[in-house]
């Protein structure tokens, strides 16, 4: 029996957030509230967390990086680093919000696909949209992969930093400036291929370094190739699909090997459906305002945070960590 899309987004945010927690073994459920936090970062509580999935979902899919944020954000207000598996999960939130906006696109990317398969017409434009995202997906699965078995050591303790994440944020809205100024904005959705897929895909490796977001990499990218505001958000929604539920799900193994005090089950719930709820509004309001606006509001607001951050860290307010 299929189901609506009505039903969709409700049931696929219940599904994630029983997915956060369903895979816990009672050993851990049952662990003493004393346990470490999750992933060496701090231990936030339901409210923490919901205000957290509203940083998760209002920046996962603006260009301005939701990784800096959710790591600025609660080190602004006094409540430490989540960590980084912590930050990753509650993006199962910001898949299900994708997915449910994007359930039209993607059915008929899909079954276009396997359409022009059977037909063996390699030449279909929702074949290559779809072989695209697959091997566009490829770059930062391997450099994820890099980073985690390799230099996880170093990506934690240095790439993670606030003084990378300011310096990157500035230099990214400076690309962003650049590719408005030079992006022809003359190719729509319809005229989508293989090799968008990949140079995007490598343009979305980048956003492993905090600061560099993945839309705002793949959209400054999609600018430069000369795709229009909205094709460019669109398809870089679309390619983000794979590259976030990974992420998402190798957290959750790693929060399997830490394990997790009862309270930060509560928690990882309520930041889950929090992020999923203000994902949505985020694509909707974004692929609506980049239908007749350009994207220098978001170009100046990076610089801003960019330089906010510097001058706090000068002061002291803010710590490097």
């Amino acid at each position: 029996m299929a189901v609506s899309k009505r039903l969709l987004f409700p049931l696929l945010m219940v599904g994630s957030s029983v997915l956060s927690v369903a895979a816990f073994p009672l050993k851990v459920l049952s662990q003493d509230a004393s346990t470490a936090a999750v992933d060496g970062g701090s231990q936030m509580n339901v409210w923490q967390g919901i205000v957290l999935g509203f940083v998760q979902g209002a920046t996962e899919f603006l260009p301005i990086s939701s990784t800096a944020h959710l790591k600025a954000v609660p080190v602004a207000l006094g409540w430490g680093d989540p960590g980084s598996a912590f930050s990753a999960v509650i993006q199962l939130g910001s898949i299900v919000a994708v997915l449910w906006y994007f359930w039209g696109d993607l059915t008929r990317v899909i079954t276009g696909a396997w359409i022009a398969i059977a037909r063996k017409d390699y030449q279909d434009t929702d074949f290559r949209i779809a072989l695209g995202i697959a091997i566009g997906t490829f770059p930062i699965v391997i450099l994820g992969l890099l980073l985690k078995i390799v230099f996880e050591e170093f990506y934690e303790n240095a790439v993670r930093g606030m003084t990378v994440i300011a310096i990157v944020s500035i230099v990214m809205g400076l690309l962003l400036g650049l590719a408005e100024i030079k992006g022809s904005r003359q190719r729509n959705f319809e005229k989508l291929g293989m090799i968008d897929g990949i140079l995007m895909g490598c343009a979305q490796a980048l956003a492993l370094v905090p600061g560099v977001s993945r839309s705002g990499s793949t959209m400054t990218a999609g600018l430069f190739m000369g795709l229009e505001r909205e094709t460019a958000a669109r398809f870089s929604f679309l390619l983000g699909i794979p590259a976030i539920t990974l992420a998402g799900l190798v957290s959750l193994k790693d929060l399997l090997e830490v394990g997790v005090d009862n309270s930060q089950i509560l928690t990882l719930i309520a930041s889950v459906i929090s992020s999923g709820v203000f994902s949505y509004l985020a694509i909707a309001w974004l692929v609506k305002f980049l239908k007749t606006r350009s994207t220098w509001i978001f170009v100046w607001y990076r610089l801003i945070f960019g330089i906010a951050i510097l001058v706090g860290l000068s002061a002291g307010v803010l710590e490097n960590v």
